[in-house]
């Protein structure tokens, strides 16, 4: 019991001197740091708000930067949209006047094709490929080469307009990435330290989705642009030359139509002549058909007449041949006799022109048939070319679209 009552082992009063030192200097050492590495946090403190102020200046600046960009790309699609969308609309009143011109072709058309189909009606001498003919088949041939380079060219404008729509098209799809961009970067512009419900995103630094490089951002509106600007540009040179196409076509279908007008109008003045002159030789026909038949009458009766004569002087004749013995004399009056029969029969002889004045008169009557059917071939024609024809064509209207 006395054992376990005995006092602990003191130490030694250098030992505690010591001690004492050792823990001054470590408490020396130990706030020495502490305020070394508080030193250092207020510097490390100040250059990383330095930092990061610097840092989000040059952010703000890149991100102004990039509005700016972004507006001045999406003002350059605007101005590419407006041109692209007005070429489209005047290049539409120009399929419009396409569409009419090809329409406009069609009544020329079928009135040159009736006028050839109702000349096949002509009968005759008239059924002939004349001058009116050959124009008319060169007006076909013109009104149908005309009709394939208008559609041709309307397949053409059509082909242009839907290039037109697909630039368009590409313009709003990019004006419509660049609204939404402007839109997203105009919010981050807006945003502060300050600024409430600003959040940690761990994704954020995450590159998900396809990003491209700034030159191919620059490059995929500046191809939109350049195909904008390449429609243009052919829309305006395929307006020219519709504009060309149009006027020329005008002027070749006018100059047929008035070629086919100018021939049919001296085609028909022919056949007028030609009826006419045959009219003229049908009056005198008939006149001589008329005068030939007084003259068969004429001579019928001249015949007639000379049966009383000849008979008187062959009875007479007849008679003196019998005269007796030496009476039976060829004296004067016998001679007469002889002569006055020799010279009625004769007379009567040459009455033969009684039979070719008949056949005259019968090929004098033919001629007249022949005329009258050849001036009704001549009607016919007329008909045909001055009543069908003609005034058909006066409806046709050529004008400039």
């Amino acid at each position: 019991m006395a054992g376990l009552l005995q006092d602990p082992a003191k130490l030694h009063p250098s030992e505690w001197y010591i001690a004492n030192r050792m823990q001054c200097a470590t408490t020396e050492s130990q706030k020495s740091r502490s305020e070394c590495l508080t030193a250092e946090s207020w510097r490390l403190v100040d250059e990383i708000e330095k930092t990061t102020q610097k840092t989000q200046s040059d952010v703000n600046k890149k991100l102004e930067q990039r509005r700016e960009e972004i507006k001045f790309w999406k003002q350059e699609l605007y101005n590419k949209l407006d041109q692209i969308v007005h070429e489209t609309e005047i290049l539409l009143t120009f399929k419009r006047r396409l569409e009419r011109a090809l329409e406009g072709c069609k009544e020329p058309l079928v009135v040159a094709q009736k006028c050839l189909l109702y000349r096949q009606r002509r009968v005759g001498i008239d059924l002939v490929h004349d001058e009116v003919e050959q124009e008319l088949l060169k007006e076909v041939e013109v009104l149908q080469g005309i009709i394939a380079l208008l559609g041709r060219t309307l397949e053409q404008t059509n082909e242009q307009i839907r290039l037109n729509r697909s630039a368009k098209y590409k313009l709003d799809m990019d004006l419509k990435d660049k609204f939404t961009a402007l839109t997203i970067d105009d919010y981050c512009a807006s945003l502060t330290n300050d600024t409430p419900h600003i959040i940690y995103a761990d994704n954020a630094m995450k590159l998900e989705g396809h990003f491209v490089s700034p030159e191919d951002w620059i490059d995929f509106s500046n191809i939109n642009v350049e195909n904008a600007d390449k429609q243009r540009n052919n829309s305006l040179a395929l307006k020219a030359l519709i504009d060309s196409i149009l006027s020329q076509t005008a002027n070749d279908m006018r100059k047929q139509c008035e070629v086919v007008n100018t021939a049919f109008r001296n085609r028909v003045k022919e056949v007028k002549d030609a009826k006419d002159k045959l009219e003229t030789l049908l009056v005198m026909v008939m006149d001589e058909t008329a005068s030939q038949e007084k003259n068969i009458a004429a001579l019928k009766k001249a015949i007639a007449d000379k049966e009383g004569p000849v008979k008187l002087a062959q009875t007479r004749l007849e008679a003196r041949n019998h005269r007796p013995n030496v009476e039976l004399c060829y004296d004067t009056v016998h001679s007469s006799l002889m002569s006055e029969v020799q010279e009625i029969t004769k007379n009567i002889q040459r009455q033969d022109a009684l039979a070719q004045a008949q056949t005259e008169l019968k090929s004098l009557s033919r001629r007249q048939l022949s005329l009258e059917e050849e001036i009704k071939v001549k009607e016919n024609t007329l008909y045909i070319d001055e009543v069908l024809c003609m005034q058909m064509r006066e409806s046709v209207c050529i004008n400039n679209y």
